[in-house]
């Protein structure tokens, strides 16, 4: 029998998350019910609640959350890997063709086909829309199921299953090892994370940033240099010196500065925006330096559960501010001003209540 969950949900662009009741699917074969622990608060929960990437992003009534942290209640008959009261997580997609050269390779988030993400999406079986985690419950595919290593603190993990991953995945493609000079553009949700993530690998750690006063948290949070990116002469101190930059700003912003810090062969990586770049990049410095411009986005389902297990051996987590569902839409235009230290997790327990 589907059963009825507590929810958040958006019906319009313009109209603030309310309670809903939920029904999720019947249990299938190959599925995993979790009752939800926790959920983490992204930039792209927002952005689709409110239609910001437009219509075809945002099927209504949105139920957002991709960083969901929980404990297994039911298993479907054909489910091995996990049983009743698994720690597990579900990031940000549900499902994929698995049968494409990405999804053969583990890239599921390349899928061919398209990937199903968590929220506003159409199940591959049934067409039904995928609501996500600001709900008590949640059915997913066992195959985009992963293990939470126990040893975490709970509470914060959430935020992994997005922030941390999204940032994972270049550094390790790139790979970043001890020693490699890693600087990262912006110092907010999926910023604070690139910084950790890229200093337990070992890598000598720079923050460019435009705004003052980010030195003490920066250095907190691993880096070993701050560099202004509108002071010209410090951005000139900073030539070809990264191996690897991040560039986490989620807005169109200009390229060019960042470019010719780079190092010979190496490569600036947008993981933050979803859109257009500025309409003119120099080659100039790309030439002179093979260097590249290139994108990210998440992770495939076994490096996302090996970035788990990573974070549990190093202890990396990211920093949050926990908050009851019933002040999402507050924390929604906190989101806005940055006024979050780095990122909002909801305790499900308020929405039983």
């Amino acid at each position: 029998m589907p059963t009825t969950v507590k929810a958040y949900a958006a019906q319009s662009p313009t109209s603030p998350l309310a309670p809903i009741d939920l029904e999720r699917r019947e249990l299938r074969a190959d599925d995993v019910e979790i009752d939800i622990l926790y959920c983490g608060v992204c930039h792209s929960d927002l952005h689709t609640a409110r239609a910001d990437w437009g219509e075809a992003f945002s099927l209504y009534p949105v139920v957002p959350g991709h960083e969901i942290i929980g404990r297994v209640k039911n298993v479907g008959s054909k489910v091995g890997k996990y049983k009743a009261g698994d720690l597990v997580g579900v990031g940000c997609m549900v499902d994929s063709c698995q049968e494409c050269a990405p999804c053969r390779h583990d890239l599921e988030q390349f899928c061919e086909q398209g990937m199903t993400a968590t929220y506003s999406s159409r199940d591959r079986i049934d067409g039904s829309i995928t609501q996500g985690g600001y709900s008590t419950g949640i059915v997913v595919r066992e195959e985009f199921v992963l293990r939470v290593p126990e040893n975490l603190d709970t509470k914060a993990v959430a935020p992994l299953l997005c922030a941390g991953i999204t940032t994972y995945s270049p550094l390790r493609h790139w790979n970043v090892k001890p020693g490699s000079k890693v600087a990262v553009v912006g110092l907010g949700g999926l910023g604070h994370m690139a910084i950790k993530l890229a200093k337990a690998m070992g890598a000598e750690v720079s923050l460019f940033t435009r705004s003052k006063g980010k030195e003490q948290d920066a250095y907190a949070l691993g880096a070993s240099r701050v560099i202004y990116s509108t002071d010209e002469a410090s951005m000139a101190a900073a030539a070809n010196q990264f191996d690897l930059i991040i560039d986490t700003v989620p807005y169109t912003h200009d390229l060019n500065p960042y470019v010719p810090t780079l190092a010979l062969d190496g490569t600036l990586v947008l993981v933050g925006l979803v859109g257009d770049t500025e309409k003119t990049i120099s080659t100039v410095p790309m030439l002179f330096g093979r260097r590249s411009i290139s994108a990210s986005l998440i992770g495939g389902i076994k490096e996302t559960q090996e970035m788990l297990d990573f974070c549990a051996e190093h202890n990396v987590l990211p920093e949050v501010e926990m908050i009851d569902m019933q002040n999402i839409n507050e924390a929604y235009e906190r989101m806005l001003k940055s006024d979050v230290k780095y990122r909002f997790v909801i305790d499900m327990e308020s929405l039983k209540k």
